[in-house]
């Protein structure tokens, strides 16, 4: 309506008209942005989200965050790429393949945490060369990031006949975990808490994600998993995802330094033993992320370039480097 439509309007309409005006502005102004956030079902995103939940920081002026469970990783993914979730957990590798394809997903990092490799207390495996001829776990599949980089190293330390005579045995975690208890397999590849477990249980880490990194030259802590999402959905809802963001970085450091506040989700950790306890949570606490710039995130592009390189593009797809906004 024109400024001069409203002034020539009787009185009493022009109220009713204004106050219609301010009505929907203020409904405006108080709409929050919905995250629907996916996550595993029973993923270590949860502790944070549970926390964050606890303290009342599931809705603020902001947004107001929807958690959909999924059944495993692709799930997310799959839910991400069909547009019923916002946001998910993933890598960068997978968000640099997807923006590769014209995806317009990026990265921003919720953990530092890496692998370990796992061997008994008393195993005579004591360094790689001993590996040899021995059956190795590796948790997820062929591709999995940890199994490539080791692959790397131990190429690069012209140990690859020692790499490629080993049995390689994958699966799920916690299934190769028993694998490893019942003594069926020489060593274990596998994610930082089934690690974290199995170490309180007295087995020996021999190596972990961040030793192989520093094997192949790279000296920073480069997160490999972090929040995914739309680049263009986010910028439209800046405020509303940085707000998140920064929400989940404060309940990581609650959680690290607020002992209250880690007995509130201990439950979910599912630790047997308080040494259990006390191991998970130093290792997640180690994975706070404390530095994401131009040095990390050129690190990055070295790890990709090994990745790429030993996975023969499989991993990577064919794009020769990063793509350009895969972080945000």
């Amino acid at each position: 309506m024109s400024k001069q439509s409203l002034l020539i309007m009787p009185a009493t309409k022009k109220i009713i008209f204004i106050c219609i005006f301010l009505s929907s502005q203020l409904t405006y102004a108080g709409e929050k942005t919905l995250i629907r956030l996916g996550v595993l079902a029973f993923g270590t995103v949860n502790w944070e989200l549970t926390a964050m939940q606890q303290s009342g920081m599931m809705e603020t002026e902001d947004y107001q965050l929807q958690v959909i469970k999924m059944a495993n990783p692709q799930a997310g993914k799959i839910a991400l790429l069909s547009g019923a979730v916002d946001m998910i957990v993933a890598d960068w590798i997978w968000v640099s393949r997807q923006r590769s394809q014209g995806k317009g997903y990026t990265f921003y990092p919720y953990s530092n945490s890496t692998g370990a490799l796992v061997v008994a207390k008393d195993s005579p495996i004591k360094q790689l060369q001993d590996l040899k001829n021995k059956k190795l776990a590796v948790a997820g599949g062929e591709l999995d990031k940890n199994s490539l980089l080791l692959q790397a190293l131990m190429q690069k330390q012209g140990q690859a006949k020692v790499f490629n005579s080993m049995e390689k045995v994958y699966g799920a975690p916690p299934l190769l975990s028993q694998q490893m208890t019942l003594q069926r397999v020489d060593a274990l590849l596998t994610y930082w808490h089934y690690a974290a477990r199995m170490e309180a249980e007295g087995y020996k880490v021999l190596m972990t994600g961040a030793d192989i990194l520093q094997g192949l030259g790279v000296q920073e802590s480069v997160p490999s998993i972090g929040y995914v999402f739309d680049r263009l959905w986010a910028d439209n809802n800046k405020a509303a995802v940085q707000d998140f963001l920064q929400n989940t970085q404060l309940t990581k450091d609650v959680l690290c330094t607020d002992k209250t506040a880690w007995q509130g989700i201990k439950a979910l950790t599912r630790a047997k033993t308080e040494q259990v306890n006390l191991l998970l949570r130093q290792r997640y606490c180690a994975g706070r992320i404390l530095s994401w710039g131009e040095k990390e995130q050129q690190a990055a592009a070295r790890i990709y370039q090994y990745l790429r390189e030993i996975s023969a593009k499989r991993l990577t797809g064919n794009a020769e480097t990063i793509q350009l906004g895969t972080f945000w």
